[in-house]
Protein backbone atom coordinates (compact mmCIF):
# COMPACT_ATOMS: atom_id res chain seq x y z
CA UNK A 1 0.00 0.00 0.00
CA UNK A 2 2.80 2.40 0.94
CA UNK A 3 4.77 1.57 -2.20
CA UNK A 4 1.67 2.14 -4.34
CA UNK A 5 1.12 5.54 -2.73
CA UNK A 6 4.73 6.51 -3.40
CA UNK A 7 4.41 5.39 -7.01
CA UNK A 8 1.51 7.84 -7.32
CA UNK A 9 3.01 10.73 -5.37
CA UNK A 10 6.38 10.85 -7.11
CA UNK A 11 4.95 11.37 -10.63
CA UNK A 12 2.58 14.01 -9.24
CA UNK A 13 5.49 15.79 -7.57
CA UNK A 14 7.50 15.65 -10.80
CA UNK A 15 4.56 17.06 -12.74
CA UNK A 16 4.15 19.88 -10.22
CA UNK A 17 7.84 20.80 -10.51
CA UNK A 18 7.60 20.92 -14.31
CA UNK A 19 4.46 23.07 -14.21
CA UNK A 20 5.99 25.53 -11.74
CA UNK A 21 9.19 25.80 -13.79
CA UNK A 22 7.12 26.25 -16.95
CA UNK A 23 5.04 29.02 -15.33
CA UNK A 24 8.07 30.83 -13.95
CA UNK A 25 9.85 30.67 -17.31
CA UNK A 26 6.87 32.16 -19.16
CA UNK A 27 6.25 34.90 -16.58
CA UNK A 28 9.83 35.92 -15.82
CA UNK A 29 10.91 36.07 -19.46
CA UNK A 30 7.58 37.49 -20.63
CA UNK A 31 7.24 34.86 -23.34
CA UNK A 32 4.42 35.65 -25.81
CA UNK A 33 1.48 33.27 -25.58
CA UNK A 34 1.72 32.51 -29.29
CA UNK A 35 5.23 31.17 -28.70
CA UNK A 36 4.61 29.34 -25.44
CA UNK A 37 1.40 29.68 -23.43
CA UNK A 38 1.56 29.25 -19.68
CA UNK A 39 0.10 26.24 -17.88
CA UNK A 40 -2.91 28.26 -16.77
CA UNK A 41 -3.66 29.35 -20.35
CA UNK A 42 -3.48 25.73 -21.46
CA UNK A 43 -5.84 24.71 -18.65
CA UNK A 44 -8.29 27.44 -19.70
CA UNK A 45 -8.09 26.25 -23.32
CA UNK A 46 -8.80 22.68 -22.20
CA UNK A 47 -11.93 23.86 -20.41
CA UNK A 48 -13.02 26.17 -23.24
CA UNK A 49 -12.50 23.57 -25.97
CA UNK A 50 -13.38 20.54 -23.85
CA UNK A 51 -16.17 19.41 -26.19
CA UNK A 52 -14.02 19.39 -29.33
CA UNK A 53 -11.06 17.89 -27.48
CA UNK A 54 -13.24 15.02 -26.28
CA UNK A 55 -14.84 14.39 -29.67
CA UNK A 56 -11.56 14.53 -31.59
CA UNK A 57 -9.81 12.58 -28.84
CA UNK A 58 -12.40 9.81 -29.15
CA UNK A 59 -11.62 9.46 -32.86
CA UNK A 60 -7.89 9.18 -32.16
CA UNK A 61 -8.58 6.77 -29.30
CA UNK A 62 -10.48 4.40 -31.61
CA UNK A 63 -7.72 4.56 -34.22
CA UNK A 64 -5.12 3.69 -31.58
CA UNK A 65 -7.12 0.84 -30.05
CA UNK A 66 -8.00 -0.74 -33.40
CA UNK A 67 -4.44 -0.39 -34.71
CA UNK A 68 -2.95 -1.82 -31.51
CA UNK A 69 -5.42 -4.71 -31.39
CA UNK A 70 -4.68 -5.52 -35.03
CA UNK A 71 -0.91 -5.39 -34.42
CA UNK A 72 -1.14 -7.78 -31.47
CA UNK A 73 -3.75 -10.02 -33.11
CA UNK A 74 -1.61 -10.50 -36.24
CA UNK A 75 1.83 -10.05 -34.70
CA UNK A 76 1.57 -12.77 -32.04
CA UNK A 77 0.53 -15.58 -34.44
CA UNK A 78 3.27 -14.54 -36.87
CA UNK A 79 5.81 -14.64 -34.03
CA UNK A 80 4.61 -18.15 -33.12
CA UNK A 81 5.04 -19.32 -36.72
CA UNK A 82 8.51 -17.77 -36.94
CA UNK A 83 9.48 -19.41 -33.65
CA UNK A 84 8.39 -22.91 -34.66
CA UNK A 85 9.42 -22.72 -38.32
CA UNK A 86 13.10 -22.15 -39.03
CA UNK A 87 12.35 -21.63 -42.72
CA UNK A 88 9.73 -18.96 -42.01
CA UNK A 89 12.13 -17.25 -39.61
CA UNK A 90 14.96 -17.21 -42.17
CA UNK A 91 12.64 -15.97 -44.89
CA UNK A 92 10.74 -13.22 -43.12
CA UNK A 93 12.63 -12.05 -40.04
CA UNK A 94 15.34 -10.21 -42.04
CA UNK A 95 12.60 -8.56 -44.11
CA UNK A 96 10.81 -7.53 -40.94
CA UNK A 97 13.97 -5.94 -39.56
CA UNK A 98 14.76 -4.26 -42.88
CA UNK A 99 11.27 -2.74 -43.00
CA UNK A 100 12.08 -0.75 -39.86
CA UNK A 101 14.58 1.35 -41.84
CA UNK A 102 11.70 2.79 -43.88
CA UNK A 103 10.51 6.12 -42.42
CA UNK A 104 6.93 5.59 -41.36
CA UNK A 105 5.99 9.10 -42.50
CA UNK A 106 6.85 7.98 -46.03
CA UNK A 107 4.36 5.12 -45.78
CA UNK A 108 1.47 7.32 -44.66
CA UNK A 109 0.69 8.81 -48.13
CA UNK A 110 0.60 5.28 -49.60
CA UNK A 111 -1.85 4.15 -46.94
CA UNK A 112 -3.91 7.26 -47.64
CA UNK A 113 -4.19 6.27 -51.31
CA UNK A 114 -5.07 2.68 -50.43
CA UNK A 115 -7.58 3.30 -47.64
CA UNK A 116 -8.76 6.88 -48.11
CA UNK A 117 -9.10 9.66 -45.55
CA UNK A 118 -11.33 7.73 -43.17
CA UNK A 119 -10.39 5.89 -40.02
CA UNK A 120 -9.01 2.94 -42.01
CA UNK A 121 -5.80 4.71 -43.11
CA UNK A 122 -5.06 5.91 -39.55
CA UNK A 123 -5.77 2.45 -38.18
CA UNK A 124 -3.37 1.02 -40.77
CA UNK A 125 -0.69 3.55 -39.83
CA UNK A 126 -1.04 2.69 -36.14
CA UNK A 127 -0.82 -1.00 -37.05
CA UNK A 128 2.32 -0.57 -39.17
CA UNK A 129 4.21 1.18 -36.37
CA UNK A 130 2.99 -1.08 -33.54
CA UNK A 131 3.48 -4.35 -35.45
CA UNK A 132 7.27 -4.70 -35.11
CA UNK A 133 7.59 -4.72 -31.28
CA UNK A 134 4.59 -7.06 -31.03
CA UNK A 135 6.30 -9.64 -33.25
CA UNK A 136 9.88 -9.27 -32.01
CA UNK A 137 9.12 -9.30 -28.28
CA UNK A 138 6.75 -12.25 -28.60
CA UNK A 139 9.29 -14.26 -30.61
CA UNK A 140 12.02 -13.38 -28.11
CA UNK A 141 9.87 -14.55 -25.21
CA UNK A 142 8.95 -17.83 -26.89
CA UNK A 143 12.59 -18.57 -27.67
CA UNK A 144 13.65 -17.78 -24.11
CA UNK A 145 11.70 -20.60 -22.53
CA UNK A 146 13.79 -22.51 -20.01
CA UNK A 147 15.38 -25.61 -21.64
CA UNK A 148 14.76 -27.51 -18.39
CA UNK A 149 11.02 -26.90 -18.68
CA UNK A 150 11.00 -28.02 -22.31
CA UNK A 151 12.91 -31.15 -21.36
CA UNK A 152 10.42 -31.83 -18.58
CA UNK A 153 7.55 -31.49 -21.07
CA UNK A 154 9.24 -33.99 -23.40
CA UNK A 155 9.80 -36.42 -20.55
CA UNK A 156 6.09 -36.19 -19.72
CA UNK A 157 5.29 -36.83 -23.39
CA UNK A 158 3.41 -33.57 -23.78
CA UNK A 159 2.23 -32.70 -27.28
CA UNK A 160 3.61 -29.59 -28.98
CA UNK A 161 0.31 -27.84 -28.38
CA UNK A 162 0.36 -28.72 -24.68
CA UNK A 163 3.97 -27.58 -24.39
CA UNK A 164 3.09 -24.30 -26.06
CA UNK A 165 -0.03 -23.58 -23.99
CA UNK A 166 1.27 -24.79 -20.62
CA UNK A 167 4.94 -23.81 -20.76
CA UNK A 168 6.08 -21.60 -23.63
CA UNK A 169 3.17 -19.15 -23.71
CA UNK A 170 3.12 -18.48 -19.93
CA UNK A 171 6.92 -18.11 -19.97
CA UNK A 172 6.68 -15.65 -22.84
CA UNK A 173 3.98 -13.46 -21.26
CA UNK A 174 6.47 -10.97 -19.70
CA UNK A 175 8.06 -10.38 -23.12
CA UNK A 176 4.68 -10.23 -24.84
CA UNK A 177 3.47 -7.53 -22.47
CA UNK A 178 6.75 -5.65 -22.76
CA UNK A 179 6.16 -5.54 -26.51
CA UNK A 180 2.52 -4.58 -25.95
CA UNK A 181 3.53 -1.60 -23.81
CA UNK A 182 5.82 -0.34 -26.54
CA UNK A 183 3.30 -1.10 -29.26
CA UNK A 184 0.42 0.74 -27.59
CA UNK A 185 2.42 3.96 -27.23
CA UNK A 186 3.66 3.66 -30.83
CA UNK A 187 0.05 3.17 -31.95
CA UNK A 188 -0.73 6.66 -30.66
CA UNK A 189 2.16 8.06 -32.69
CA UNK A 190 1.03 6.16 -35.77
CA UNK A 191 -2.53 7.41 -35.51
CA UNK A 192 -1.39 11.03 -35.20
CA UNK A 193 0.99 10.67 -38.15
CA UNK A 194 -1.91 9.37 -40.22
CA UNK A 195 -4.04 12.33 -39.15
CA UNK A 196 -1.25 14.74 -40.06
CA UNK A 197 -1.00 13.37 -43.60
CA UNK A 198 -4.67 13.35 -44.44
CA UNK A 199 -7.66 13.68 -42.16
CA UNK A 200 -10.47 16.02 -41.25
CA UNK A 201 -10.87 14.71 -37.71
CA UNK A 202 -8.82 13.51 -34.75
CA UNK A 203 -6.37 15.24 -32.44
CA UNK A 204 -3.68 15.33 -35.13
CA UNK A 205 -5.97 17.30 -37.41
CA UNK A 206 -6.94 19.55 -34.50
CA UNK A 207 -3.24 20.22 -33.81
CA UNK A 208 -2.64 21.29 -37.40
CA UNK A 209 -5.77 23.46 -37.47
CA UNK A 210 -4.95 25.19 -34.18
CA UNK A 211 -1.34 25.74 -35.24
CA UNK A 212 -2.41 27.31 -38.54
CA UNK A 213 -4.62 29.70 -36.53
CA UNK A 214 -1.75 30.52 -34.13
CA UNK A 215 -3.88 29.17 -31.28
CA UNK A 216 -0.94 27.89 -29.25
CA UNK A 217 -3.04 27.25 -26.15
CA UNK A 218 -5.24 24.81 -28.06
CA UNK A 219 -2.15 23.19 -29.59
CA UNK A 220 -0.74 22.51 -26.15
CA UNK A 221 -4.14 21.42 -24.84
CA UNK A 222 -4.29 18.87 -27.66
CA UNK A 223 -0.82 17.65 -26.73
CA UNK A 224 -1.90 17.24 -23.11
CA UNK A 225 -4.92 15.19 -24.20
CA UNK A 226 -2.69 13.08 -26.45
CA UNK A 227 -0.36 12.46 -23.53
CA UNK A 228 -3.29 11.48 -21.34
CA UNK A 229 -4.56 9.16 -24.05
CA UNK A 230 -1.18 7.45 -24.25
CA UNK A 231 -1.05 6.99 -20.48
CA UNK A 232 -4.61 5.64 -20.44
CA UNK A 233 -3.82 3.02 -23.07
CA UNK A 234 -0.53 2.13 -21.38
CA UNK A 235 -2.35 1.75 -18.08
CA UNK A 236 -4.88 -0.57 -19.71
CA UNK A 237 -2.05 -2.82 -20.91
CA UNK A 238 -0.49 -2.80 -17.42
CA UNK A 239 -3.86 -3.74 -15.92
CA UNK A 240 -4.25 -6.60 -18.38
CA UNK A 241 -0.72 -7.71 -17.49
CA UNK A 242 -1.55 -7.81 -13.79
CA UNK A 243 -4.72 -9.81 -14.49
CA UNK A 244 -2.99 -12.35 -16.73
CA UNK A 245 0.21 -12.52 -14.65
CA UNK A 246 -0.93 -12.49 -11.01
CA UNK A 247 2.31 -14.21 -10.03
CA UNK A 248 4.26 -11.07 -11.02
CA UNK A 249 2.93 -8.33 -8.69
CA UNK A 250 5.55 -5.81 -9.83
CA UNK A 251 5.05 -6.44 -13.55
CA UNK A 252 3.73 -2.95 -14.12
CA UNK A 253 6.92 -1.31 -12.86
CA UNK A 254 9.58 -2.68 -15.18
Amino acid sequence: MKQGLLNLLFPLAGTAIILIAWHLYVVMLNVPAVVLPGPWQVAVAMREYSAILLSEGWVTFLECVYGFALAMGIGIPIAVVMTYSRIANLMFYPLLVASQSIPKVAIAPILLVWFGTGIESKLAMAFVIAFFPAVVDTATGLRSTSPELLELARSLQCSRLQTFLKIQLPSALPSIFSGAKIAVTLAVIGAVIGEFIGSNEGLGNLLLTANSQLNSALVWASLVVLSGLGMLLYGAVVLAEKIMMPWAPDSGHK
